[in-house]
């Protein structure tokens, strides 16, 4: 289920003054069915990059602070094209010129419970109104403070991302196949 080209890591590492092994998907799979982050590398010849990723479920605006303090990079939310479709998100641009063909939306926040949208308890509680089952396009406002991307059908079967990685890495931890990454 998983591709050659992703590797994770436990989120604790992520504050190791020097590199750790990556750990088996298995483990990085029960790290999030527990409600913790975990570190998505990918390949030198793809991104070259970690992103800490937690189940969209999961997500607290402790855990936002956190992305935002320690990984300084864009908070975005992998879900599925199902989810994209029940929210009616289209697409950020008509033509997607991305050299990995990222698949951001419109931005999102949730159309309300929100202040400004940009502090942590605001964008955890637009990822936590996004990724309801019950959510319905009425329920989020656009542009926001929360950048969705669409994965592939097929998950990183279909794309080697870490987008797909994470929905499909949520998913088999028993959450919805929705994801919380920061660059």
């Amino acid at each position: 289920m998983t591709s050659p080209h992703l590797h994770a890591a436990d989120a604790r590492d992520a504050q190791a003054a020097t590199p750790t092994a990556t750990r088996p998907i298995p483990e990085i799979i029960a790290e999030l069915k527990a409600g913790r982050m975990a570190v998505l590398v990918d390949e030198e010849d793809r991104e070259n990059e970690g992103d800490l990723i937690v189940a969209a479920d999961c997500v607290t605006p402790d855990v936002i602070n956190f992305m935002a303090k320690h990984g300084r990079g864009l908070i975005c939310m992998p879900i599925t094209e199902a989810r994209a479709r029940a929210l009616n998100l289209a697409p950020m641009t008509a033509v997607n010129r991305s050299v990995h063909g990222t698949n951001f939306t419109v931005s999102i926040e949730a159309a309300q419970g929100v202040t400004t949208g940009i502090s942590a308890a605001d964008r955890a509680h637009t990822i936590r109104v996004a990724c309801a089952p019950d959510a319905k396009p009425q329920d989020i406002v656009h542009p926001g403070h929360v950048f969705p991307l669409v994965a592939q059908q097929g998950g990183v079967l279909a794309r080697a991302g870490h987008t797909e990685a994470c929905c499909d890495l949520a998913r088999l931890a028993g959450h919805s196949p929705a994801a919380v990454l920061c660059e």
